[in-house]
């Protein structure tokens, strides 16, 4: 049984283009169902492309995976958006559009994972970035995580919180430990300031 404290991992990465050859679309699946193996919830931005392929590989290891849509209804989702409702335990229609919808998948999320992706990817990176949460970048898989390491030397902002792995299982058992050390230092903090 899932527990009810179960960390929320959410997949960025892109919908389309060249990131989707078939090694990367595998990776995008061990990924999920590494994240569905260690009891986490896979969010992901109810979309097609490289998070499709997250949440079929956690369906496939009988995970949980929560959507969030950039559409109001479900009949907007597929209709205007041209969105997939499979792989999903539940869809959350944000009606916010694509980049309201990434602002509310980030911060519903405890982590982020990005695999390839484009620009999107890259707002929700700056978005967990700046929110502080634990971001885990697949190494080796294209698109924005090749820029991301120039991006961050660039901004002269530090790493923390930033892990880089190649392998989807090593990265989810890492990025799971980050999770837990920042809510150790939450739980510090909150109990010294009772």
């Amino acid at each position: 049984m899932r527990s009810k404290t179960a960390y929320k991992i959410c997949v960025s990465g892109a919908a389309a283009g060249e990131c989707l050859a078939k090694p990367i679309r595998l990776k995008a699946e061990a990924l999920g169902r590494a994240i569905a193996k260690s009891g986490a919830i896979l969010t992901h931005g109810a979309t097609t492309g490289l998070p499709h392929e997250a949440a079929k590989g956690a369906k496939q290891a009988h995970g949980l995976v929560f959507g969030f849509s950039p559409a109001s209804t479900r009949g907007e989702h597929m209709r205007k958006y041209r969105l997939p409702i499979n792989f999903a335990d539940a869809i959350i229609y944000t009606g916010a559009g694509y980049a309201g919808r990434n602002l509310i998948l980030t911060r519903s999320s405890d982590a982020v994972i990005v695999v390839c992706g484009r620009i999107g990817t890259l707002n929700e990176f700056t978005v967990a970035y700046e929110d502080k949460k634990v971001i885990g970048i697949l190494r080796a898989s294209g698109g924005i995580t090749s820029e991301l390491e120039d991006i961050l030397r660039i901004a002269k902002r530090g790493r923390q919180n930033i892990i880089f792995d190649s392998d989807p299982e090593d990265l989810v058992r890492k990025v799971i430990q980050g999770i837990r050390v920042i809510e150790r230092k939450h739980l510090s903090t909150t109990q010294d300031n009772a």
